[in-house]
């Protein structure tokens, strides 16, 4: 049977608007204990900032976290797939773009995530990626 990226995908991401600041979106994260929060304008997706952006993009350049922008942070050229295409395609998307994460839209709007973890758990849940993935997090 087939599977589709909206089987597994983690539904309704935690999104921020171009303007908020770094350190907003960080505390978001830590908050949520997510690695990854959208960017939108007006319910678009305009880009994608994961924790690690935020370190190398945003933390290692230095300046006032609570003025900087989370748009200096984030990936805008994102690799999308929609919720009813088949997973083995969002498979080939991730290789093929060499990404963890990508973003679940539908008409332009937003409606999940799919991940490495995600993917993990379904298709290999005995490996360390699945285990790690369903793993209460760290406090």
């Amino acid at each position: 049977m087939t599977q589709h990226v909206r089987d597994i995908m983690t539904a309704e991401p935690v999104t921020v608007e171009p303007q908020a600041s770094v350190s907003a979106v960080a505390r978001i994260m830590r908050d949520e204990n997510i690695g990854v929060v959208l960017v939108t304008d007006d319910d678009e997706l305009r880009g994608l900032v994961s924790d690690r952006d935020l370190v190398v993009r945003a933390l290692a350049e230095g300046g006032d976290l609570e003025q900087m922008t989370v748009v200096t942070a984030c990936s805008e050229d994102l690799v999308t797939v929609s919720p009813d295409e088949d997973l083995d395609h969002a498979v080939e998307m991730m290789r093929e773009h060499a990404v963890r994460r990508v973003p679940v839209v539908e008409d332009g709007r937003p409606v999940g995530i799919v991940s490495l973890g995600d993917l993990a758990v379904e298709r290999d849940p005995d490996s360390a990626l699945g285990d790690i993935s369903v793993a209460r997090p760290n406090q």
